[in-house]
């Protein structure tokens, strides 16, 4: 289950030296700006000294990869490294590539727990200029932009991911499946890689054998829709009944069903499934999750999924409010006051939909207030946002 991290770029930068870190997923990375997971940052000039470090349309080419090692964000197989042009320690000098040279502090870079990138012991953080998306546009320092008075700022906040078409053996320490899973399908898969596409191309994370989710999250396994996905294929009468919505901000899938077909035993209450843990890893470790709804085989960063042995929801958001609308700090709430939607049985239907209030935050006479898991009282969960140009088919089919 999760809890939240507790980091923020205040208190992290005070102390980047006992506190430095790099990201919880390992080996070559891409890194992508929250405003737009469809872009990586990309060596505009490949393998050269000075080449412009800018955003470009993610394509899993050599140039998007970066490892993170020693305090440095390599390149090129550690020959190359992420550097501050001549180390003016100026707001809004531009980033480039240069060699790679032991202790130099042009080089040095800390991941924060906020997903923040600050050059070490210099206060600034790689910075998006004028938060532009717009491919070429070359990044910066700037006066790391956190704390209480400012905990988000999505021109400096960047995701770590992988290319879908090139994904790792394992993407983290600890992890017992995997996540290259090929394509077909196994019923002994041990794919911890999950794809949203539509009503009826949709995976879940279960039980790899039976057991409860609170006692097996960690190692959760893919059970799909399809059986092209290198996973499990949900037995038929699995679902009996889907509700898939596109907000502009998420994707979310609810619905009801027999998952002890997938390993969950009879009256398990079930648990929550999502990609921060305690120690930061996911739920399952190494669970990744890719879709085609917001653009071809993009990563979704943020997503939480509940499932019980009757009942499902599963959330996957994108954007700078990503974090908010995919919380996952109420991991007792269940479904309902998580995901407000429609959860009827003998319903299969695939709808646009409103973004709803984020979980657990309520605005009353234009304040807004944040309740946390455990104060009493317990507020009610929001009302279903609002959903229009349903389509409906008579079921969900599962299997190859």
């Amino acid at each position: 289950m999760a809890l939240p991290l507790i980091f923020t770029v205040s208190t992290l930068l005070l102390g980047q030296r006992a506190f430095a870190q790099t990201p919880f997923y390992k080996g070559a990375l891409q890194i992508q700006p929250v405003l737009d997971n469809s872009k990586c940052l990309t060596s505009l000039n490949g393998n050269t000294n000075g080449s412009p470090v800018v955003i470009a349309d993610c394509n899993g080419s050599v140039d998007q990869q970066f490892t993170f090692s020693n305090g440095a964000v390599t390149a090129y197989n550690g020959v190359m490294c992420l550097d501050v042009t001549n180390g003016s320690d100026v707001n809004g000098n531009k980033l480039q590539l240069y060699t790679c040279y032991a202790g130099s502090t042009y080089q040095q870079w800390y991941y924060t727990g906020d997903y923040h990138l600050a050059w070490t012991n210099h206060g600034r953080c790689v910075d998006l200029p004028s938060g532009s998306t717009a491919n070429g546009n070359q990044v910066q320092i700037w006066d790391c932009q956190g704390g209480e008075t400012n905990p988000y700022t999505p021109n400096q906040t960047w995701n770590v991911g992988y290319w879908a078409g090139n994904l790792p053996a394992t993407s983290q320490n600890g992890q017992t499946g995997t996540n290259n899973c090929g394509t077909g399908s196994s019923a002994t898969s041990q794919c911890q890689t999950l794809w949203i596409n539509s009503l009826d191309d949709f995976c879940l994370w279960g039980p790899p054998v039976q057991d409860t989710i609170g006692n097996i999250e960690r190692e959760a396994v893919a059970y799909c829709t399809h059986g092209t996905h290198g996973a499990r294929v949900m037995p038929a009468g699995t679902l009996t009944g889907v509700h898939f919505v596109k907000t502009p901000e998420y994707v979310q899938i609810t619905g009801v069903g027999d998952f002890t077909k997938i390993n969950i035993p009879a009256g398990d209450e079930g648990g929550e499934l999502d990609n921060h843990g305690a120690d930061g890893n996911g739920n399952p470790i190494g669970g990744l999750i890719y879709g085609n709804v917001f653009g071809n085989q993009q990563q979704f960063h943020e997503w939480t999924e509940f499932i019980s042995y009757n009942e499902f929801c599963i959330r996957a958001c994108i954007g700078p409010n990503a974090t908010r609308n995919c919380q996952h700090i109420y991991d007792v709430m269940g479904c309902h006051w998580n995901i407000p939607a429609n959860y009827d049985a003998g319903v299969f239907e695939s709808c646009s939909g409103d973004v709803g209030e984020p979980m657990g935050v309520y605005t009353t006479g234009g304040t807004t207030s944040t309740w946390y898991q455990g104060v009493s009282p317990t507020p009610s969960a929001h009302p279903a946002p609002a959903s229009s140009s349903c389509l409906t088919t008579a079921t969900v089919g599962t299997g190859s």
